[in-house]
C-alpha cells in the first residue's frame, strides 16, 4: 500500500489541487450570483417596531387604493359607456376615439 502512495504520489497531488481547482471556481461562480441578486433588508428593532412600520405601511396602501377607488369607478363607467355608444354609432365612436388620441395630448 505504501509503494503504491509513493508511485502516485504526483498523481495524488495533481488530482487534489485540481479538484480544490474546481470547488473554488464553483464556490465563486456560487458568490457572484448571490452578489448579483436583490438583498432583502431586515427591519431594526424589537417586534413592536417592525409591527408598527409594517402597520403604518398597510395604512399608506388602504388610503392609496380608498383614494382612487372613485376614480377607478369613473373610469369603468366611461369605459362601459363608450362601448354602449361604439355598438349605436360606431361612425361617431371612432371620431370621438379619433379625437381623444391625436388632440387631447
Amino acid at each position: 500500500m505504501i509503494n503504491f502512495i509513493n508511485k502516485y504520489k504526483q498523481a495524488f497531488t495533481v488530482t487534489g489541487a485540481v479538484s480544490v481547482l474546481i470547488i473554488c471556481y464553483f464556490q465563486q461562480k456560487e458568490l457572484a450570483k448571490l452578489r448579483s441578486e436583490k438583498k432583502i433588508e431586515v427591519l431594526g428593532g424589537g417586534d413592536i417596531a417592525k409591527a408598527q412600520t409594517i402597520d403604518s405601511l398597510q395604512h399608506l396602501v388602504d388610503s392609496l387604493d380608498s383614494e382612487n377607488y372613485p376614480c377607478q369607478i369613473e373610469k369603468n363607467r366611461y369605459e362601459v359607456a363608450f362601448k354602449i355608444f361604439a355598438e349605436r354609432n360606431p361612425k361617431a365612436a371612432e371620431q370621438y376615439a379619433e379625437i381623444i388620441s391625436s388632440e387631447t395630448e
